[in-house]
């Protein structure tokens, strides 16, 4: 039986090649650590990510292949352009990290999954905090209604959940997600696992040899300066 090394949760992990990864399940890479700033950032900049359920020990995955939108080639549905057409909603970004991550871990829970724990949810607006994790949101009537979080370095962007409380809300965050990162020559948004949904939007299966080069082109890449769309006023030009 094969077996993933335990990691120490201190501030600076050591992770394991993403080539010894497990195939099944597909791409567990190791378990523990700790879900802090330092230790997110070296996981993500490796092409790892943390996914885990409440009471279970923190695990690492980089799974072959990976699921990724390309921002270049990213089409609008038909339906979605008429409802950017006709307007009546406004994008904002970073105006409401914490209410979307929360929004995302009651919908999550509504579906069965608990993979955003309490854990997670503190994890990542401590990476907020720090300027590495950014949030979408859609506002209808100047209301929250739908958007999406994740991380972001270099060019690149990691998109870890979305929600929407009304149609097309979190599709039109993920629109404007595009628009910031096709502006900025982006050739990747990470979207880690492949389902149905994902698929339905134009995300696509690229091998993890792919990625990997991918990740660290767009590493290199000078990184987003978020704060330049950080006003809760802030609109995105369609």
């Amino acid at each position: 039986m094969t077996m993933i090394p335990f990691l120490p949760a201190t501030n600076s992990v050591s992770f394991p090649s993403v080539d010894k990864a497990l195939e099944e399940p597909n791409g567990l890479l190791a378990a523990g650590g700790a879900l802090n700033v330092n230790t997110l950032i070296n996981a993500y900049e490796k092409g790892i990510f943390p996914w885990f359920e409440e009471g279970s020990p923190i695990l690492w995955w980089s799974p072959d292949p990976r699921c990724i939108f390309d921002p270049r080639t990213f089409s609008q549905s038909k339906s979605l352009r008429k409802k950017i057409s006709r307007g009546g909603f406004e994008i904002r970004v970073n105006s409401s990290f914490e209410e979307v991550i929360r929004n995302c871990k009651q919908m999550r829970r509504g579906n069965d999954s608990t993979w955003i724990t309490e854990a997670i949810t503190e994890a990542y607006i401590e990476m907020h905090k720090a300027g590495h994790a950014h949030s979408l949101e859609c506002f209808v009537n100047d209301q929250l209604m739908g958007g999406l979080y994740g991380v972001s370095l270099g060019n690149l962007f990691f998109g870890e959940s979305m929600f929407y409380k009304a149609r097309d809300c979190s599709k039109l965050a993920l629109a404007g997600l595009m628009t910031i990162m096709n502006s900025h020559d982006s050739k990747m948004v990470d979207c880690q696992l492949v389902n149905g949904h994902l698929l339905s939007l134009g995300a696509k299966e690229i091998p993890r040899q792919t990625f990997v080069k991918t990740l660290r082109d767009g590493l290199n890449q000078t990184p987003i300066n978020w704060a330049q769309y950080n006003s809760p006023l802030a609109r995105l030009e369609w």
